[in-house]
């Protein structure tokens, strides 16, 4: 027995896969070149893996030795891809209907990956906060979410300094654990190319173990009580969750009582995705595979790729390589972001305007983003691109405390998600998305929320390697303001 788009859209949980049933009915008869979902259309003659290295690249480590650099990429050209071909197209599609209004995005998990945190563990509790975020959205806007993790890949960061002081000594910054070590020592902060290659390896296991629980019972609908992380089922957001998963537990019990299957794999499995920021080039290239049934090329280090606000200039090597392959890209923008640049990176990175195939990720700050969005989706609008809009309501809300901390406050990132989607409801356009710096583990990095972290109790379990993180209490929190706003706009 199928279920009706209403009852599957309260079991975003289960992972449904008929993505035709989520085309909107303007999508459903002939279409022009500008408006078509084929998503493997071909990229311009002239890109190559390559070409990007003829182009501006930013934020690009400088290593000591050449032929160290080539021995790691050697390596890596001979390696198994990451993902596939088809699994990208599969994220391409969904990310078309979000495009068109039909769907939201989830993209969540830690600033930086590193390798001393890496356990199975980590991994489960990330992927866990996600299914229950989803389930809440999925709930409140009776739209399936479309889950993305910033894992697998997510290890090289941007620095605004390419060297750091600490007590009168200079050494280059800390770029991520695949790039260099986060250990003050003149050697582990030199840049190491056998890194990538780390990196690599790290990411297939993440990618081993995502899998694993994303088709193996773990995900399935029953089980969403257990989704529970143990330190938030005491919060308030806890028990709302709790509350909700009693309400879906009741429809799963009537569902079976018609005779719908829930055993299927509809209800017990669900799609899972990676992206990170396209940032380390050599490695991208090395992962770059053509794909043996459309010839295309393909970025086989995740499922989707996004280039950065500092990498973003429209002669940028980052902008450059993305144009050529076949995922879906994202783009963040800030303040400084014009109309003007937003069209020509838009044009660069999807000339075709190809739905789906570019998200915007917002990274303002709740005052400019008031300020400056509405003339940028007014742009997208007038032109008529295809664009899934997606807020980063925290990247813009970064502070260094007293004692030395670098925080973000809860009510600052609820603010500048709020004004995301009041400005949405303003220009009668999606909001499609968030983008979060989150992780499943009992964290005390940002403070505020009802979790009730403060300046004083920061030093706790502040252990991220790079930027302060949403704990589960507050992530879930955000989930239940989005689930609220989206029931709003049915």
């Amino acid at each position: 027995m199928r279920l009706s788009a209403t009852s599957a859209a309260i079991f975003l949980a289960s992972g449904l896969t008929g993505g035709a049933a989520f085309v909107p009915s303007s999508l459903n008869g002939p279409r022009s070149a500008a408006t078509s979902l084929n998503v493997a259309s071909a990229p311009p003659k002239v890109w190559s893996p390559s070409s990007w290295k003829d182009a501006v690249a930013k934020q690009m480590p400088i290593y000591d030795s050449q032929e160290d650099v080539d021995k790691a990429i050697a390596k890596l050209d001979k390696v198994a891809p990451l993902v596939f071909a088809g699994e990208v197209r599969s994220l391409h599609e969904k990310l078309a209907r979000v495009s068109q209004g039909q769907g939201f995005v989830l993209m969540g998990g830690d600033c930086a990956e590193s390798f001393k945190e890496f356990h199975v563990n980590h991994v489960r509790d990330t992927f866990q906060l996600i299914m229950q975020m989803s389930l809440i959205m999925t709930f409140g806007s009776a739209m399936p979410v479309v889950k993305i993790g910033r894992m697998a890949g997510q290890f090289a960061k941007p620095r605004s300094a390419p060297d750091e002081t600490i007590d009168g000594v200079t050494l280059p910054s800390y770029r991520g654990d695949n790039i260099n070590k986060e250990v003050f020592t003149p050697e582990a902060r030199r840049n190491d190319p056998n890194l990538m290659v780390d990196a690599y390896y790290q990411s297939a296991q993440t990618l081993n173990i995502l899998r694993a629980f994303s088709t193996g019972g773990f995900a399935d609908i029953s089980r969403l009580q257990a989704w529970n992380l143990d330190f938030v089922e005491t919060t308030p957001e806890g028990s709302r969750y709790r509350e909700l998963a009693a309400k879906v537990d009741e429809s799963l019990r009537f569902m079976k009582a018609i005779g719908i299957d829930t055993s299927s794999p509809e209800f017990t499995t669900v799609d899972f995705y990676v992206a990170h920021e396209c940032l380390l080039l050599p490695y991208e290239q090395a992962l770059t595979r053509q794909d043996s049934t459309t010839g295309k090329w393909y970025d086989c280090s995740a499922h989707m790729v996004w280039v950065g606000e500092r990498t973003r200039d429209l002669d940028s090597a980052h902008l450059e390589f993305c144009r050529g392959v076949g995922n879906p890209l994202g783009v963040k923008i800030s303040d400084k972001c014009t109309p003007d640049e937003l069209l020509s990176t838009i044009n660069t990175m999807n000339p075709q305007n190809i739905p789906g195939k570019i998200s915007i990720i917002v990274r303002m700050g709740a005052e400019k983003l008031r300020k400056n969005l509405p003339e940028l989706i007014r742009a997208v609008q007038r032109e008529g691109k295809a664009v899934v809009w997606i807020s980063d309501p925290v990247h813009g809300n970064t502070r260094v405390t007293k004692s030395g901390y670098k925080t973000r406050d809860f009510d600052n990132v609820r603010a500048e998600l709020t004004a995301f989607f009041d400005v949405h409801d303003e220009m009668g356009s999606h909001p499609g998305g968030m983008h979060l710096e989150m992780t499943g583990e009992d964290v005390t990095e940002c403070t505020g929320g009802e979790s009730g972290v403060n300046q004083d109790t920061l030093k706790e379990r502040y252990i991220t390697a790079c930027d302060p993180r949403l704990n589960g209490s507050q992530a879930l929190e955000l989930s239940f303001l989005i689930a609220d706003r989206m029931q709003k706009r049915r």
